[in-house]
C-alpha cells in the first residue's frame, strides 16, 4: 500500500549504466579480452585456408568471366584476405603471375600486399599492442621494439626487401611497436615490388622455365634469398649484444 510519508526511491543518474554493466563492458574491452578475440579471428583464418584451400587456383585455372580490371580487383583483394591468413606471399605471387600474367599480376599482387599487411597491422594494433607491449621486457625485444618505434620506414623498408621474415610476422611485430601507419605501408609498397616483381614473373614464365624472363627472376630470388639470411643473421647478433 503507498505510504505518502515514506521517503522517495532513489534514482539513478540519467545516462549512466548500472555498476555491472560498467564491469561487463570494462571486461570486454580490456587488453586481454580483445587479444583473445584477435587469436580467435587468426584461429578461424587460418582454418578457413586449411578448408577452401585458395592454391588450388593454381590447379582449377580462374574464372573466365572475369577478366581486365575486375579480376585485378577480386584477386587484389583475395590476395590481401588471403596473407592476412598466413598464406604465403610467395605462393600468392606466383599465382598472381600464373593466372594474370606478368603486367596486371604484378598490379594485383602489389595491391594485394598493401591490403593484407593493413589488416594484419590493424588488427594487431587495435586488439593486441595494450596487451602485448608490457611484454616487452627481454633485452633483444626491447631492442627490436625501439628499432621500429624510432626507425619505423627504414626498418620495415629493410624487412621487405630482404625475404626470410614471415609476411604476418613482420605485420604483428611492427602493429604491437609504435610505429605509425604511414610508414609501415609506404615502406611494404615500395620494399615489397622487387621480390614480388620477381615471383610474379616467374609464375607467367613458369610454362617456358628455359626462357631468359624466368631464369633472371629465379636467380633474383635465389640472390636476395640468401642476402636475407646474411643480414638476419648478423642482425639477430646485433640485437643481442645490446
Amino acid at each position: 500500500m503507498f505510504d505518502p510519508a515514506a521517503p522517495p526511491p532513489p534514482v539513478l543518474p540519467q545516462g549512466r549504466p548500472a555498476p555491472l554493466v560498467a564491469r561487463w563492458t570494462r571486461t570486454l574491452l580490456s587488453p586481454w579480452s580483445r587479444l583473445s578475440l584477435l587469436v580467435v579471428l587468426l584461429a578461424g583464418a587460418a582454418g578457413g585456408v586449411l578448408v577452401f584451400e585458395p592454391q588450388r587456383l593454381l590447379a582449377d585455372g580462374w574464372p573466365p568471366q572475369l577478366n581486365g580490371a575486375a579480376a585485378v580487383v577480386v584477386f587484389a583483394v583475395a590476395y590481401g584476405l588471403c596473407a592476412a591468413a598466413f598464406v604465403p606471399r610467395p605462393l600468392l605471387n606466383l599465382a598472381a603471375g600464373a593466372l594474370l600474367g606478368a603486367q596486371l599480376g604484378l598490379g594485383a599482387a602489389l595491391a594485394g600486399t598493401v591490403l593484407g599487411a593493413a589488416v594484419s597491422f590493424g588488427l594487431g594494433r587495435a586488439l593486441g599492442q595494450d596487451a602485448l607491449r608490457p611484454l616487452l621486457r627481454a633485452r633483444w625485444l626491447k631492442a627490436a621494439d625501439e628499432q621500429l618505434s624510432r626507425h619505423g620506414f627504414r626498418s620495415m623498408l629493410a624487412a621487405r626487401l630482404f625475404p626470410g621474415l614471415p609476411f604476418w610476422g613482420v605485420n604483428y611485430c611492427a602493429a604491437v611497436s609504435r610505429m605509425g601507419w604511414t610508414p609501415f605501408l609506404l615502406a611494404t609498397a615500395l620494399g615489397s615490388i622487387p621480390n614480388t616483381a620477381a615471383y610474379v614473373v616467374a609464375g607467367d614464365g613458369a610454362a617456358a622455365p628455359t626462357s631468359p624472363a624466368f631464369l633472371i627472376a629465379m636467380g633474383f630470388i635465389a640472390v636476395t634469398g640468401l642476402a636475407g639470411v646474411v643480414v638476419a643473421w648478423t642482425k639477430r647478433h646485433s640485437l643481442r649484444g645490446r
